[in-house]
C-alpha cells in the first residue's frame, strides 16, 4: 500500500459521477448575507486548506464525552473539550417548535427518562424512521419548553455502569447552548473549542416538514461561524443535503459512511449506490466535489477477520486522500465490546482494553483524525505520537 503523509495538499477533485443522479433539497430560509459580508461558498479544497490551519491531527469528542458522562449533555462536551479534545460533537435533531437540540437519535426514550413522565405517556408512538418502525417518544413531538423538563440518561448502562450515576442531571442542550458552551470554554481554556455538528435523518425530519439545514446555517450564520475560518465541520450520512449545504456554508463538509446499507436519501430517491461505492475511488473522487472529508466506519478502512481482529487494511484513505478528502473514522471506545479482539484486556465486555493500541494501527494507515467517547486517551495517544 502506498504511504500518504498524514496531512497533504489538498488535490483539484474531478467531477465524476457515480450513479445516477440525486434531488438535491432547496434551503428555503437561510439568512441572507449581508452587505460587505464574504460569498457563502468557498471550493472545497479552499475550505479545506482554512480548516487545516486549526488542528494537525483532529481530535472529536464523539457526543462529548460519552465515554464518562451520558451522551449529549453540556456537561459531556464540557468534559470533552476540557480533556483536551479540537472539537465536540453535537448530533442535531429537531424539536416540534423547530429548535435544534442534541440528541443522538430523534427517538429519547432510551437517553431520557421521558418514560417516567405520565404526562407524556401519549406522546408515545411507532414511526418509520429512515424506513425502519421504531417505537418510543420522539423530539419532533414536544416544544423546547416540554423538553426541558426531561432529563438524559445513560444509553448503554450495561457497558458504561458507572455512568448511571449521572442519569438524571442534565438537561438536553440546544444547538445554540452548546456554541455559547464553546465560547466559553474557549476562553477560560485559551484555545479555540471546535463544534462538528451531524444533521441526524435530514430526510426523516424533511419529510415532516421540519428540515434541518435551514436551522443550523441560520445558527452558524447568527453566531459568525458561517466562515472559511471558523472551527467547524459539518458532517451527515447522507448526500443530497451535503450536496445542499455545500451552496450555502463556507465550513468544511463531511460525508459519513457505515459499513452496510446506504444514505437513506439514495434510497428514497431509487438510486441503487450504496455507503461501499461511496468509499471506492471513484466515489470518493464524486464526494470531493461538495465535500472536505469522509467519515467513515472505522472497519471501512481495516476490516476485521474471521477471529475479530484487525485484518488488511483497504485503500480507503490512499483513495481518499488521492482525492483531496481528509479522513476522520468513527468511533474509538476504550471498553472491550468495541475493540478489535487483538486489543482487548480480558473476556469482560464493560471492562477498559488496548485502546492506544487501535488508534496508534490506524494512525499508521495515515488517518488525519478520530472521533473518540474517550477524549483524554485519544489525546494522550496523539502527544505520544509526536
Amino acid at each position: 500500500m502506498i504511504s500518504v503523509p498524514r496531512r497533504f495538499v489538498a488535490v483539484a477533485a474531478s467531477a465524476v459521477a457515480v450513479g445516477a443522479s440525486v434531488l438535491v433539497p432547496q434551503l428555503s430560509g437561510s439568512t441572507p448575507q449581508t452587505a460587505g459580508q464574504e460569498q457563502t461558498t468557498l471550493a472545497p479544497a479552499a475550505r479545506l486548506a482554512e480548516a487545516k490551519k486549526h488542528d494537525d491531527f483532529v481530535i472529536v469528542g464523539h457526543r462529548g464525552a460519552s465515554g464518562y458522562r451520558p451522551e449529549h449533555t453540556l456537561a459531556s462536551y464540557e468534559l470533552a473539550a476540557r480533556m483536551g479534545a479540537d472539537y465536540i460533537e453535537p448530533d442535531l435533531v429537531t424539536t416540534k417548535d423547530h429548535v435544534l437540540v442534541t440528541r443522538h437519535e430523534p427517538e429519547i426514550g432510551g437517553t431520557t427518562d421521558v418514560a417516567s413522565h405520565p404526562e407524556f405517556a401519549d406522546r408515545k408512538k411507532t414511526k418509520l424512521l429512515d424506513g425502519v418502525a421504531t417505537t418510543g417518544w420522539f423530539t419532533e413531538d414536544f416544544t423546547l419548553k416540554e423538553l426541558t423538563t426531561l432529563r438524559a440518561k445513560e444509553r448503554i448502562p450495561a457497558i458504561r455502569q458507572h455512568n448511571t450515576v449521572f442519569d438524571g442531571r442534565y438537561q438536553i442542550p440546544t444547538f445554540q447552548e452548546v456554541i455559547d458552551l464553546t465560547k466559553r470554554l474557549s476562553r477560560e481554556l485559551g484555545r479555540p473549542i471546535g463544534i462538528y455538528p451531524e444533521t441526524k435523518h435530514p430526510t426523516y425530519f424533511r419529510q415532516q416538514g421540519l428540515p434541518l439545514e435551514p436551522e443550523l446555517i441560520r445558527t452558524l450564520n447568527r453566531n459568525n461561524l458561517n466562515r472559511s475560518d471558523a472551527k467547524v465541520f459539518v458532517q451527515s450520512f447522507e448526500v443530497g443535503n451535503l450536496k445542499a449545504l455545500d451552496k450555502e456554508l463556507r465550513v468544511p463538509l463531511v460525508q459519513l459512511t457505515s459499513s452496510v446499507g446506504a444514505p437513506y436519501d439514495f434510497v428514497v430517491s431509487g438510486d441503487k449506490r450504496t455507503y461501499a461505492d461511496i468509499v471506492s475511488a471513484k466515489g470518493l473522487r464524486e464526494v470531493a466535489t461538495y465535500a472536505d472529508g469522509v467519515g467513515p466506519s472505522k472497519d471501512q478502512i481495516i476490516p476485521l477477520d474471521a477471529a475479530g481482529k484487525l485484518g488488511t487494511p483497504t485503500d480507503l484513505v490512499r483513495d481518499a486522500h488521492r482525492a483531496g478528502l481528509v479522513v476522520h473514522p468513527y468511533t474509538f471506545r476504550v471498553e472491550n465490546n468495541f475493540l478489535p479482539a487483538d486489543f482487548d484486556s480480558d473476556a469482560v465486555q464493560s471492562d477498559s482494553g488496548n485502546l492506544f493500541g487501535e488508534i496508534a494501527a490506524y494512525r499508521k494507515v495515515g488517518i488525519d483524525g478520530l472521533f473518540s467517547d474517550n477524549a483524554d486517551i485519544a489525546v494522550a495517544a496523539e502527544a505520544e505520537s509526536r
